[in-house]
């Protein structure tokens, strides 16, 4: 067993913006109470990045290029060399695009690996239609997954692909909200739209292709009575903003960037409805559970979504929300206004969401973290 004299040292690896990374600041967070010695290290990505929020220890690649094959590649020799060179006891690599720097390294300084898929990497839209870039992702999967002994994921249905793989059943640990009974929402006026309309809001850190913000836009055009917030970031978001304006929806729809969640969870508390209208377009989306839908039912609102297995079965078995049978303008506008037209079903779902909000809690949820670290910290020999 680890000399209880040493403070074991854990670097959690990850390419998003440690800023807005929920799971990872949540998870280190759990880590860091069990008596660890935490490093976040990720890339420098925006001005958020200046003024550091993190409470642990973090470092920061400065990075010539943000993405594509040059970010990945350089991002990686970089977090190699680091991680060769520091010591750390726990290296923790978040998604397939750290795993390989964070292997090689645990190989030849024989140190712990952690690997926490985010989402099934392999399976994101962008890559579908590159069958030479997901050809090298798949292959470093195939060729690191099988020797992997500590794994957790966001689903069981991700669970289950790579049980089906690989013959390893990672651990599933939800992306659960924290908490925000102690949050206030703010009014229609300091939001800037119009008081008595119906509030939705789309929140996201990937509002990209196939994600539903297009179709979501149209609905939008379709009702009366209606203002939505768009808050977070993502490849389309110049092509939503562009809609809006040619369709004269300004005063109705605002764009609001990347927040620190309780900030975030502002908006999300102003809202009547939270929209999850991802599109069953790959397996990525398919297997989700993502951020969105449990900041929904921890704010206490319902969630309108579409037919993905894991976000529609949250949805049936708290029936906290609506679950439409296609992505298009005209399903979500009748959902929409199903809710604003039917006060009793609106008010019943958010009740419903309030009562989910106590099993899919992060408070709940980290109890499985906390059990996962802690037998990795008190292995013999550690």
């Amino acid at each position: 067993m680890m000399n209880q004299s040493l403070t074991p040292r854990a670097a959690f690896s990850v390419t998003n913006c440690i800023c807005h990374d929920q799971r990872v600041q949540k998870i280190t967070e759990v880590v860091g109470e069990l008596g660890c010695d935490i490093t976040i290290i990720g890339r420098k990505s925006g001005i958020c990045c200046e003024n550091d929020n993190v409470p642990f220890r973090t470092v920061r690649f400065r990075m010539i290029f943000h993405k594509g094959f040059l970010f990945y590649k350089f991002f990686n020799i970089r977090l190699f060399f680091h991680l060769l060179f520091h010591k750390y006891d726990i290296l923790v690599a978040n998604d397939l695009d750290t795993l390989l720097p964070n292997f090689l390294v645990s190989v030849l300084k024989r140190k712990t690996l952690v690997y926490d898929s985010h989402e099934y990497f392999t399976g994101v839209p962008e890559i579908q239609e590159r069958p030479f870039v997901k050809y090298v992702w798949k292959t470093i999967e195939k060729s690191i997954f099988p020797h992997l002994k500590y794994v957790m994921t966001v689903s069981d249905s991700i669970a289950l692909q790579y049980m089906h793989q690989y013959g390893i059943r990672p651990l599933t640990v939800r992306n659960c909200s924290r908490s925000s009974a102690g949050i206030n929402g703010l009014s229609a006026k300091e939001i800037g739209i119009n008081p008595g309309d119906i509030i939705l809001i789309l929140q996201g850190g990937g509002i990209n292709v196939d994600r539903g913000g297009e179709e979501l836009i149209e609905a939008i055009f379709l009702t009366e009575g209606v203002s939505l917030i768009i808050a977070g970031s993502g490849d389309v978001l110049p092509v939503l903003k562009k809609r809006v304006t040619e369709l004269k929806l300004s005063d109705r729809v605002k764009f609001v960037p990347k927040l620190q969640w309780s900030e975030l969870m502002r908006y999300t508390k102003s809202a009547d409805a939270g929209l999850s209208p991802d599109k069953d377009t790959n397996l990525n989306y398919r297997y989700s559970l993502p951020n969105k839908l449990f900041d929904y039912i921890s704010a206490g609102i319902p969630v309108i979504a579409g037919e993905l297995p894991e976000v529609a079965g949250i949805i049936r078995k708290y029936d906290c929300g609506l679950v439409i049978p296609e992505i298009t303008p005209e399903t979500i506008c009748s959902a929409i206004n199903n809710l604003k037209n039917n006060s009793g079903l609106l008010n019943k779902l958010k009740q419903n969401a309030v009562n989910a909000s106590g099993d899919l809690s992060w408070e709940v949820e980290s109890v499985k973290v906390r059990q996962f670290y802690d037998k990795i910290i008190n292995i013999p020999d550690f």
